[in-house]
């Protein structure tokens, strides 16, 4: 089986997202919505062919419904259908990803006519990261499907091939967005990607781990409660899923503090 975690920019008319809902089909696993980001997660999980279908149903359903004009959010995005990564969630089935990828990407540039950026490897042997798109989309870097600009309307679309990760965040109460960009960045690494932002009397530290069978949620959240001059942590959220051997390598009286449960795992929706 292939996931496909699809990033779309809206976060609270719970009637387009029931749509969207409908639309991404048998293969949607978990849906995780957020008004401050105007951005909602669709954790899409199943076998090849009914997977792509219904991701492209989904992606086809949130360019009708949606216009990026109309939206606001603490989040960075390119376009309403923001990111579309496919994951093999068997590792010898990597390059089936790609073609995955490859296929969706060709598809919306060529029959939506969305600017799309790959990201992820690249057929020249190179490795393109999302926050390599983000910084130079449109500037140094060409689309590589699709028209060369991106309408108001839609935005652009980057879309990979990566690896398994797990989104997380951590609220942190009684501090500043200053100390929260200062510990976002002191927890940066290659396992970790982190960015600080404002919601409401909170600061958000929003992480990505991208090796989270080697640098979990236990371990950020320790190095974050060290780091913190000021405040302190309020809450953990997990966005979509998270693998189970993740879960388990925790230890189990810390799960609550990390909102980790068995019921938000791969396998658990699969089951």
């Amino acid at each position: 089986m292939f996931e496909c975690v699809v990033n779309i920019s809206e976060g609270w008319r719970l009637d387009v997202l029931d749509e969207l809902s409908q639309a991404a089909g048998r293969s949607l696993r978990d849906r995780h919505a957020d008004a401050a980001h105007a951005r909602s997660v669709f954790t899409l999980i199943h076998d090849r062919d009914e997977l792509i279908s219904d991701v492209h149903t989904l992606i086809e359903t949130a360019l009708a419904r949606i216009d990026l004009r109309g939206q606001w959010g603490v989040h960075p995005r390119l376009g309403v259908v923001d990111v579309v990564p496919y994951v093999a969630l068997d590792d010898w089935r990597a390059d089936e990803a790609l073609g995955l990828r490859d296929e969706t990407a060709a598809w919306l540039g060529r029959e939506l006519e969305v600017p799309v950026f790959l990201y992820g490897p690249l057929r020249n042997g190179s490795i393109r990261t999302l926050p390599d798109v983000r910084k130079h989309a449109f500037l140094d870097l060409k689309p590589d499907f699709g028209p060369p600009e991106a309408n108001a309307e839609h935005g652009a679309s980057a879309v990979g091939a990566r690896g398994v990760l797990v989104a997380w965040n951590i609220w942190v109460r009684g501090t500043t967005l200053e100390e929260g960009k200062r510990v976002a960045k002191a927890i940066r690494s290659r396992a970790v990607r982190a960015l600080a932002f404002p919601i409401k009397e909170f600061v958000q530290i929003s992480c990505n781990l991208i090796e989270p069978f080697s640098v979990g949620p236990s371990q950020v959240y320790d190095q974050v409660t060290t780091l913190l001059s000021t405040g302190e942590i309020e809450r953990c959220e997990l966005v979509g899923l998270v693998p189970e051997e993740v879960v388990t390598a925790t230890d189990r009286a810390r799960w609550a503090q990390l909102n980790l449960n068995l019921e938000s795992t791969i396998e658990a929706r699969l089951a």
